[in-house]
């Protein structure tokens, strides 16, 4: 039978590769039995943000989403009751990938700037190949609880939950990102 991890979070375990994936919380959008997708929420992408005149005239922060499609941008919006707009996180959240919504909503005063997150690329897997990575234990897996997907938050996410599942995962949070300084 098959398991999604639909709408759950992945924390890397940590390892010496430095790759995007090092300690990253990942939040799964899709899963099936094709594969899945989802986006990094800790990873800000320090070359790239987005400008849009008529919202404030501000910069939004972009976070690396994950290493496919880097030129494609997704959304996670925080709208109670209108997740109809894209795809359904939870009863709080939706993705999307149409920024003209998103500007129009904004824009229209049904969501403000600050329940956007913006993403550059995604992370994807095929077919059993994220609960190879599972079992292989590169991932450990938990329930979204209480946490804010739109806000804006960079490796102290993933410290943080690491601190919260304690025991092993106590030492790895504070483990010096660079293994080999230790």
């Amino acid at each position: 039978m098959f398991n999604s991890y639909k709408g759950k979070i992945l924390i890397s375990t940590p390892d010496a590769s430095g790759d995007i994936f090092s300690r990253s919380v990942v939040l799964i959008i899709e899963h099936n039995e094709s594969g899945a997708f989802g986006l990094i929420l800790n990873k800000q992408n320090r070359e790239m943000s987005l400008k849009i005149p008529h919202i404030l005239g501000k910069e939004i922060q972009v976070y690396e989403g994950g290493p496919v499609a880097r030129d494609k941008l997704f959304f996670i919006v925080r709208d109670e009751g209108n997740t109809t707009s894209g795809t359904s996180i939870n009863n709080s959240y939706y993705m999307t990938d149409y920024m003209e919504k998103v500007v129009e909503q904004i824009l229209e005063g049904k969501i403000v700037p600050q329940d956007v997150k913006v993403f550059s690329g995604y992370s994807g897997w095929g077919a059993n190949q994220l609960e190879m990575e599972i079992q292989n234990k590169y991932w450990t897996v938990l329930d979204i609880i209480n946490l804010n997907l739109t806000e804006h938050n960079d490796q102290r996410l993933w410290k943080q939950l690491m601190q919260t599942l304690g025991g092993e995962f106590l030492l790895w949070a504070n483990a010096p990102e660079n293994i080999h300084q230790n």
